[in-house]
């Protein structure tokens, strides 16, 4: 006999994806980042590009939570460690919980041929829902361009996205978050 709650939970199953972007040479911005997303349920990690510190892969290896980081502008001198970390080459695409994802740093891929488009460089946040294809850019950890690090973590449903936007301003303990629901349409 099937356990009736059992199924509804298999159905309203939700998968958190921590996303991360533009690093560059700030690994403890990345480690408190990475640190509260685990915190928060993270299952896996997506970084969209400009690691440029070995040590951020390092952090991703080391959580424990199957992660893909995508090479960015600022990261050939990473490439010979190709093999020792799940990078890749944009665009790239893969599927997590029937949800196709295409993942880029630089934002050139931009086509509507995925559910979800990833992309980093510009280190601004950003989040449409257009056509029902979801693309974000978490903005930057590395706090180059304002003075705050900001983070993404992507909750999937079945019937809708939820977006939690995290931002920490420098010197400061605090992590802000912001909420964005979508809806996703049937297929």
């Amino acid at each position: 006999m099937q356990n009736k709650n059992a199924s509804r939970r298999d159905r309203a199953k939700i998968v958190k994806i921590g996303i991360i972007s533009d690093t560059h040479k700030k690994p403890k911005k990345a480690q408190r980042a990475i640190e509260a997303l685990l915190h928060d349920g993270a299952e896996y990690f997506i970084h969209a590009g400009d690691i440029v510190d070995i040590e951020v892969l390092h952090l991703l290896h080391e959580s424990k939570v199957p992660y893909i980081a995508v090479y960015g502008n600022n990261d050939a001198h990473l490439a010979h460690f190709h093999t020792q970390f799940n990078l890749v080459q944009e665009p790239y695409y893969f599927e997590l919980e029937k949800t196709r994802f295409k993942l880029m740093h630089l934002p050139f891929y931009m086509a509507p041929d995925a559910d979800v488009l990833v992309f980093g460089h510009t280190h601004e946040f950003s989040l449409q829902y257009t056509n029902n294809t979801l693309f974000l850019n978490s903005g930057e950890v590395c706090a180059r361009n304002k003075p705050l690090s900001e983070w993404l973590m992507l909750e999937l449903q079945e019937d809708a996205y939820h977006i939690t936007r995290y931002t920490r301003a420098n010197k400061s303990e605090s992590i802000e978050r912001e909420n964005f629901t979508f809806t996703r349409e049937k297929k």
